[in-house]
Parts: C-alpha cells; sequence; structure tokens
C-alpha cells in the first residue's frame, strides 16, 4: 500500500509517498480504508524537529492522525463493527496518511448519515481541541470570548463551539473571512498594530476569556486586556502560558470516541460546519503542507488516498 514516510527532520521536501506493507490489526483493532486524513499543523512542527523535546519521531516516520473510512478487517475480539462499516476515529501512531491504517476499536465511530467524507476525516484533531479550548475557559451567556486564529482548522469550530454556549465571540482573522465570521455570529477583528484597541472596542470594554490557536504573542494579549490567566487557554505557546499561569488544554484533554461522536453528529446535522479548504490526492501530499504552513487556509485540508 502507498503511506507517506519521511526519514529525517525538515522541510515539505523530506516528505515521500512510498510502498510499504498493509499493516494487519491486533485482536481490538480494526482495519480501515482510508477515505479521507485531515493533515495538521502540529505534524509539520513535528517533521520540522521543532518539536523533538515534546513529541520525537522515531525513522521512518509516518504522519495522520485523523481518518475517515470503510472497515476491512476486524480483530477476533472486536464487537460492535463489521466489514463494511462507514467509521470515523483517529490512531496515536502517525499513520493515517495512508491507503490503510489500524485504528483501536474504541477509537472509531460510526459515520452519520449526511456527514462528507472530507468532514469525517478531518474532525477528530480539531474537533476535540476545539471541544477542550472552550471547556478549558468555560464561556456563559454573560462572557466575551476572544479566539485568535478564529478562521482556521481549530479557530473556526471553537468560534461555534463558544457560541453554542450563548458567549459573544470576538474573532482575530485576516479581512478575507470576516464575512464568513459574520454570517456564524462571531463579531470579526483585524490583525495588526492596536489590536489591543480594536478588541476593547468590539467588547466594550471587557473581555472574559480568550482562546489562543495562533501563538505569537496572544498569551501576553490577553494578559494585557485583563483576562484572568485560568480563563486564558493556548494551544501553541506554551512557554507563555507556563510564564503567567495560563491554561494549555488541547487535542489531549478531549481525545475520546464519545467528544468525536457528539461532534460528528452536530456537524451531520449542520449545527457545526467544518470548512474544508482544499483536498489533495495523497501523492500531493508536499502540496498540502505547503498551503497549510502558509497559515492563511479557512478551516480544515485534507488528503484523499
Amino acid at each position: 500500500m502507498k503511506a507517506v514516510r519521511f526519514h529525517e527532520y525538515g522541510g515539505i521536501d523530506v516528505l515521500r509517498v512510498e510502498e510499504v506493507q498493509r499493516p494487519v490489526p491486533g485482536p481490538d483493532q480494526v482495519l480501515v480504508e482510508v477515505r479521507a486524513a485531515g493533515v495538521q499543523p502540529g505534524e509539520a512542527h513535528i517533521r520540522s524537529g521543532e518539536l523533538h523535546e515534546r513529541w520525537p519521531a522515531t525513522f521512518p516516520s509516518g504522519q495522520g492522525s485523523d481518518l475517515a473510512g470503510v472497515v476491512v478487517e476486524v480483530g477476533a475480539q472486536v464487537r460492535g463493527f463489521a466489514v463494511g462499516d462507514e467509521v470515523l476515529g483517529f490512531t496515536h501512531h502517525r499513520a493515517s496518511h495512508a491507503e490503510f491504517v489500524v485504528a483501536n476499536d474504541v477509537n472509531v465511530v460510526f459515520r452519520p448519515e449526511g456527514l462528507s467524507w472530507d468532514v469525517a476525516g478531518s474532525l477528530y484533531v480539531a474537533g476535540t481541541t476545539a471541544y477542550a479550548t472552550v471547556f478549558a475557559v468555560d464561556p456563559g451567556p454573560s462572557d466575551t470570548v476572544v479566539v485568535s486564529g478564529a478562521a482556521g482548522g481549530v479557530g473556526s469550530l471553537a468560534v461555534q463551539l463558544a457560541r453554542r454556549r450563548g458567549a459573544t465571540v470576538i474573532g482575530l482573522a485576516d479581512e478575507r473571512n470576516h464575512g464568513w465570521l459574520k454570517e456564524r455570529g462571531v463579531v470579526p477583528v483585524a490583525y495588526g498594530s492596536d489590536v489591543a484597541v480594536r478588541i476593547r472596542e468590539a467588547a466594550g470594554g471587557r473581555v472574559d476569556a480568550f482562546i489562543d490557536t495562533f501563538g505569537a504573542g496572544y498569551v501576553d494579549l490577553a494578559v494585557e486586556l485583563g483576562v484572568r490567566p485560568e480563563r486564558i487557554n493556548t494551544i501553541r505557546d506554551w512557554q507563555a502560558a507556563a510564564r503567567v499561569g495560563a491554561r494549555t488544554y488541547g487535542e489531549g484533554a478531549a481525545a475520546c470516541a464519545v467528544v468525536l461522536g457528539e461532534l460528528a453528529r452536530l456537524a451531520a446535522r449542520g449545527e457545526l460546519e467544518v470548512p474544508i479548504a482544499r483536498t489533495y490526492p495523497l501523492e500531493q501530499v508536499r502540496d498540502a503542507f505547503g498551503e497549510l504552513e502558509l497559515r492563511h487556509t479557512r478551516g480544515k485540508i485534507v488528503l484523499r488516498p
């Protein structure tokens, strides 16, 4: 089968699509023929070596956590899933950017009717991360929440989940995404100089919580805006969080099939939009990550084996 591999740290040029042995499911695993798999910023940082101390790679390394596809084989102890079932889920073994992937049976759920393959295959990391960030700052109807990177893969979902809790949401985003945010009840604010002034004007003077999906100084901005550290959450700037006492809830804090299933049902009913920026065939994985690393896309980029 074909699968993405890299044999050393580096840029997108180290990515290869290679012929590898098709995996065999263990007793409590299913083998899934992949129809769609999302790409993540974290995967780019792992591949570059930036996160070696936190998440080291073992070479040759695969890629990919998100997955959606059709079950083609089940382990002897698997109950509840059968060959032919359409599922979405995740693997923690950097392996879903491939034609086939094994996943633990507790890490997959049935694909709800009406949920596209592209959305199903890109929901896990972004969705559970967004869920965790909103849980971390606990917004309510009387709160104003700021989200940085509000049109990105995680941010675009976090703003919607915070709105579902009744909060006023201010989304920091490029101006070309302001219309999309407004349509979802989010107050858009442009990046750039004097952003703190624009946020205060949009918030009417008070900001209660801050979700940072971008890094690059937004934890300090939240402190400047008067947000209490326990209501600041970042998924990118761990050093700043440690310095000021902010939270760092991310995908790992909500990494379970229960949360994924809830998000999938919301998306299938049209109550949570998962924007798909673009899809690429597996062979164009370098192009997919090249676009991702520009950090200008709205929503998710998806690989289709």
